[in-house]
């Protein structure tokens, strides 16, 4: 990346800002949003559905949202020279002095910031573990990418191992809903199944994606469901499709419908196409 090319830019309302303002909600609160997709070649093949999702979330929060064509004007500038690589894009209320009361006319404070692409993920796939960290059941946020993630922060600090790739969390009922950074899909027979994200858990745009194009089938899973079934995997916008070969001392080997899976989604999403020749 060459030096002049700037890594973040700040607005509040339609105005670039310097610094973080002292009352910024999303700081103090976690009153906000995010989004983190995955740009190819300076284009981002998934942003109408990340903007999507972005405005359902808005909607429920009754957060102002920034103009559409500035954002993503923005958006692109961060990457001039065509480069892959990740966007992050953190809309939260602006501020509105201290207190828990929002105000209705707050202008979006938002941020936007490139990153590098992840390292690749670990050949013939991921090593899991069970988290004893539990979400918990709130369904006026379930589905939404909000700015609270201590559940999965308490997650992910449970190992410090570098043969353990992801963890999967279960709410506070037990039922299985997904990984500390992914969503979950297990196979049974032809049958993909993924957790109902109605109480608690993230809508991811990879896992829209899949349901989309499998038909799979949305439930109460429960840990037994993960270790019986044929094939396990985990998806994210920024990573795409990963599949699972171990969890805990349950072993998988590669599983065709996986790898079909795959094949498919870098037809959808070139980006993942480089992913796919590395794997």
């Amino acid at each position: 990346m060459s030096a002049h090319v700037p890594t973040e830019s700040l607005f509040l309302g339609t105005q670039g800002i310097a610094a973080l303002p002292g009352d910024a909600r999303g700081f103090a609160y976690g009153d906000g949003l995010f989004e983190t997709l995955r740009v190819h070649r300076g284009a981002m093949p998934w942003w109408s559905m990340h903007m999507a999702r972005l405005a359902r979330g808005a909607a429920r929060l009754a957060l102002a949202l920034p103009d559409a064509a500035q954002l993503e004007r923005e958006a692109l500038a961060l990457f001039p020279d065509a480069a892959d690589g990740v966007l992050k894009l953190i809309v939260s209320r602006g501020g509105g002095g201290r207190g828990y009361g929002p105000d209705p006319d707050a202008p979006p404070l938002w941020r936007l910031s490139r990153h590098p692409l992840p390292a690749p993920a670990r050949e013939g796939g991921l090593v899991l573990r069970w988290c004893d960290t539990r979400l918990a059941v709130q369904p006026a946020l379930a589905g939404l990418k909000h700015c609270n993630r201590l559940e999965q922060v308490l997650a992910r600090a449970e190992w410090n191992d570098a043969g353990i790739d992801e963890g999967l969390l279960r709410s506070s009922d037990g039922d299985v809903v997904c990984a500390t950074a992914a969503n979950v899909f297990v196979l049974h027979g032809t049958q993909w199944s993924t957790p109902r994200i109605d109480r608690c858990g993230v809508a991811g745009v990879c896992r829209a994606w899949v349901l989309a194009e499998t038909g799979a089938t949305e439930a109460r899973l429960t840990p037994d469901d993960v270790q019986s079934a044929d094939a396990v995997l985990l998806c994210n916008a920024v990573r795409g499709i990963l599949p699972v070969a171990r969890l805990d001392a349950r072993t998988w080997l590669p599983h065709p419908a996986v790898a079909d899976l795959r094949r498919r989604l870098a037809r959808a999403h070139p980006g993942f196409a480089v992913d796919q020749e590395v794997a």
